[in-house]
């Protein structure tokens, strides 16, 4: 499988990396089956954080690295600072406390990526870049990143670190789909605009896509009249998206592939380097991402396909 390097990350990591927020103590073997489906398709990254599944996302990774004895093969991806009922949480001592406990339920002494899972902008970014740096010097984390960070802050923070000899952030893990976002999903989630595509091709800083096929928007599954899925209608429904749907159906049927693959791989081409959270659950899904990872798309096509050009 393709691969992508991080800085601060002495691995290569997968494009894909497997999602692991329905992975729970009750069906240990099904989740540890479907990690090892992933591993033979030649992925290599897991993406998880200390709030799914009220840790237990975490729980079975570890205990699936230790029976496996697979640790080394692996490139974690976990998440922490996740606010709650209280309200925000990105502080050094929240920091510290999710990724102390992450760490335990992962059974391992680093991660190699750890993101914010949200940000707060009523803390200055200093503050963050050196608590984070504190743990990079401890040899707990490899790469930072932002989970729904805007790219102004994502900006901010790396300025300051190269302003004060620190390690900045490496990566940023927003929502890039196709299909574009009309509202947040949840409170404190950020889709990836115009601007920040810019921004990431400037930096050249990698994408971690979640919902990186809109949610199923793509599996042909959905049309305008059908209301059954209210997150869906909410997020996704809108006159621009049915046309990029129907545009990603035409060059589909021209390029022998399926939709959702196209929608996939608009986001594994773009012009800085992209990796797409993927849930496949089964052998049908894992295969079809593992094949779309393959399809090349021009920039032609990429712009066609976002409404950018009438013509490819």
């Amino acid at each position: 499988m393709k691969t992508i390097s991080v800085k601060g990350v002495a691995k290569p990591i997968s494009v894909l990396m497997k999602g692991s927020d329905y992975f729970t103590n009750d069906s240990y073997e099904r989740a540890a089956a479907n990690l090892d489906a992933f591993l033979a398709a030649g992925g290599n990254a897991i993406d998880t954080a200390h709030i799914y599944c009220g840790g237990q996302s975490e729980a079975v990774i570890g205990r699936y690295m230790e029976e496996r004895g697979n640790r080394s093969d692996i490139v974690i991806l976990t998440k922490g600072s996740h606010h709650d009922e209280s309200g925000p949480r990105v502080n050094a001592e929240a920091i510290r406390s999710d990724l102390l406990t992450s760490l335990e339920r992962l059974r391992t002494d680093h991660i190699e990526l750890y993101a914010l899972h949200r940000d707060d902008h009523s803390v200055p970014v200093g503050a963050i870049v050196e608590a984070l740096n504190e743990h990079i010097e401890a040899g707990r984390i490899g790469a930072i990143g932002g989970s729904n960070w805007t790219w102004q802050r994502l900006q901010e923070a790396n300025d300051y670190a190269a302003a004060h000899g620190l390690t900045g952030f490496a990566f940023s893990s927003p929502n890039l789909s196709l299909a574009k976002a009309k509202e947040p999903f949840w409170t404190g989630c950020v889709s990836a605009d115009e601007e920040t595509l810019r921004w990431h091709e400037r930096e050249q800083l990698p994408l971690f896509s979640w919902s990186s096929q809109a949610r199923g928007f793509f599996t042909g599954r959905f049309g305008p009249e059908d209301t059954s899925n209210a997150d869906l209608v909410r997020v996704f429904y809108s006159d621009a998206n049915w046309e990029r749907l129907r545009r990603a159906g035409e060059l589909a049927a021209e390029k022998g592939v399926s939709t959702i693959q196209i929608a996939l791989a608009y986001v594994l081409n773009q012009p800085f380097p992209t990796c797409a959270l993927i849930g496949a659950q089964n052998p049908g899904e894992l295969s079809s991402c593992r094949d779309g990872v393959e399809i090349a798309l021009s920039p032609a096509e990429l712009a066609w396909l976002d409404l950018q050009a009438e013509t490819r």
